[in-house]
């Protein structure tokens, strides 16, 4: 008589699926990576290192711009990491950038945390709008400034600041505290527009508009290596009035640039359709239930009756 099997019915781990588990965890692990420096860049504005406190929020963003690349590098998107990035986005470029502007501009004032507050609410309002209009869906235009880009534009106004160019030149004499208000309540404005700005621009030769996107991602490269502390901050502003000048000239034109719509319709298919919708694998197996199930034999079919 054999001993008893005391591993029958234990459910072992299927090594492919533990290997999908792990590689699913990587596009989230960048985007909590994310939310531990929006956290970090809080904190260290509220001790007054405004340096670090933007160094934390560039980490961010670079963590931000990297999550949805590696999960669609490895086909794990999902509904879940979209609406988890949108979280950390709101704190890391929303809440973190206003407060990093409380400490180390404002006066602090009886009414300036409402500038704060006006601020993140239109990132909230702008990443709840993205999640219904272009989460997982082929993009080359963003409808409204992205959260991301406002927040760096705020995180890095602190290193243009202490440059040669901003305090050896006539900027450092315009009243800053005034021009950043204004900025501020511009990019709350702008992030919750119908503005277009172009995603990241298609590198290569064949086309014109591959051409200047490759001299873009060029230019942007050796800005940040060579440039540093004095690209950041001007470069991100003359991307937010770009999306400005140009939808001002087009509607001027009474014409829209291509590709580009003010909502996505919610026909228009997702990139993995499946990933985005937790009852898509389950309506598929179905379908393959009933495809491979035997008909009916003829003369087998139950009365109405016995139904």
């Amino acid at each position: 008589m054999l001993p008893p099997d005391h591993t029958r019915g234990v459910v072992r781990d299927d090594p492919d699926r533990v290997s999908r588990r792990s590689i699913v965890v990587l596009p989230n692990g960048f985007t909590l990576f994310n939310l531990l420096c929006g956290m970090f860049a809080i904190v260290s504005a509220s001790r007054g290192d405004f340096n670090l406190a933007a160094f934390a929020i560039v980490s961010g963003g670079v963590a931000d711009a990297l999550d949805g690349r590696v999960a669609r590098a490895t086909g794990t998107g999902s509904r879940f990491g979209s609406e988890l990035d949108s979280l950390v986005d709101a704190i890391s470029f929303g809440l973190a950038p206003a407060l990093i502007m409380y400490f180390a501009v404002f006066n602090k004032g009886r009414w300036d945390w409402l500038f704060c507050f006006f601020f993140t609410a239109c990132a909230v309002i702008r990443l709840a709008r993205f999640n219904v209009e272009q989460a997982g869906r082929a993009k080359k235009y963003f409808h409204g400034l992205p959260s991301p880009a406002a927040g760096l534009t705020l995180a890095t106004y602190y290193w243009f600041s202490q440059t040669p160019l901003y305090n050896e030149t006539v900027l450092g004499d315009l009243n800053w505290t005034v021009a950043l208000t204004v900025l501020m309540a511009l990019l709350a404005f702008v992030m919750i527009s119908n503005v277009s700005y172009p995603a990241i621009p298609t590198v290569g030769f064949r086309k014109v508009s591959e051409i200047l996107g490759t001299l873009v991602v060029a230019a942007t490269v050796l800005g940040v290596f060579f440039l540093r502390k004095e690209f950041y901050f001007p470069a991100l502003v003359l991307y937010v009035l770009y999306g400005l000048a140009k939808t001002v000239l087009f509607g001027l034109m009474g014409r829209r640039p291509r590709y580009d719509a003010p909502v996505i319709s919610d026909d228009e298919p997702l990139l993995d359709s499946a990933a985005y919708d937790i009852e898509g694998p389950r309506r598929s197996r179905r379908r393959r239930k009933r495809r491979h199930r035997p008909a009916t034999p003829p003369g087998d079919e139950p009365a109405p009756g016995e139904l």
